[in-house]
């Protein structure tokens, strides 16, 4: 699978992916002690979704074009509002020409207190990466692969908060990379907050992952962990990615409930002929 994110930006996958995202650095958010935020595969930070690799797939179209457009509950506005404001704010007359990726998304949510690294080497993504961020003292790019630089910035020095594990698995041995790098991060920082994304292909190797991701954080007595999956049609073979997965290890304690209220309302906006579904569990080791 190629993953190269210029074609896949807005799409439900980075819908779910930044949902949770924003979740998780909300609650952050509630302790004034200062988070750091590691991203090992960044990307090139913001999208333009009338660009040629946007409208090839316009996979847009049905992810975040379809959530702006829907309606939603009143427990669910408050809770997605802050993920849709931030979107909202990259493009201010109110046409939907640009998405945010992981990066801004994360860097609209830091504190004065707060910082974020970010890891690119593919050089035209970096470059793109380095502009967004531009004479920004809380955000560093760093030329070095996402893989090496997760064991090396662990713990942070501020001792709280997330790293975002997204590769683009073009590789064939990235998820059995995924499990090995995370479980070599947690021993280091158990305390920290992880969110590992994966896309469902074959049912086996998400099922390993999961286990093993499950595994290393039942290895120490605070370890939690949390698996969602996303998908907006039956899987059918040669098509595009219709299922999105999540691993969450030591999430918000508000966090899974907070997700059975929003799940539920992004099953039929970003359903594609009819609606999603999902699963929220807690894997076994």
């Amino acid at each position: 699978m190629n993953y190269r994110h210029a074609f896949h930006a807005g799409s439900f996958a980075d819908v779910i992916k930044h949902i949770v995202l924003v979740r998780m650095l909300t609650y952050l958010q509630d302790k004034p002690a200062p988070f750091r935020v590691i991203d090992t595969h960044a990307g090139a930070g913001l999208y333009d979704l009338t660009s040629s690799e946007a409208q090839r797939g316009g996979e847009w179209l049905t992810g975040i074009a379809r959530l702006m457009q829907a309606r939603l509950s009143d427990k669910a506005l408050p809770l997605i509002a802050p993920y849709l404001d931030i979107v909202r704010a990259f493009n201010p007359k109110g046409e939907l020409k640009a998405y945010p990726g992981s990066p801004l998304i994360a860097r609209a949510l830091l504190r004065p207190q707060d910082r974020l690294t970010a890891c690119e080497i593919e050089p035209t993504a970096r470059k793109q990466l380095i502009d967004a961020l531009r004479r920004d003292a809380q955000a560093r790019v760093v030329d070095l692969d996402g893989w090496m630089a997760l064991p090396a910035f662990v713990p942070p020095n501020e001792r709280r908060g997330l790293v975002l594990i997204d590769p683009p698995f073009e590789a064939k041995d990235e998820f059995e990379r995924l499990a090995s790098a995370f479980t070599e991060a947690f021993a280091k920082w158990p305390t920290g907050t992880y969110l590992l994304w994966y896309p469902v292909k074959t049912r086996r190797a998400t099922d390993e992952l999961a286990r093993s991701v499950a595994a290393a954080a039942a290895s120490r007595p605070a370890g939690k962990c949390l698996r969602l999956e996303f998908s907006v049609a039956p899987q059918e073979a040669g098509a595009g990615l219709v299922s999105t997965g999540l691993l969450l290890v030591n999430p918000p304690w508000t966090l899974a409930n907070e997700l059975k209220i929003i799940l539920p309302e992004l099953e039929k906006p970003l359903g594609q002929g009819g609606a999603g579904r999902f699963r929220l569990e807690t894997p076994k080791p």
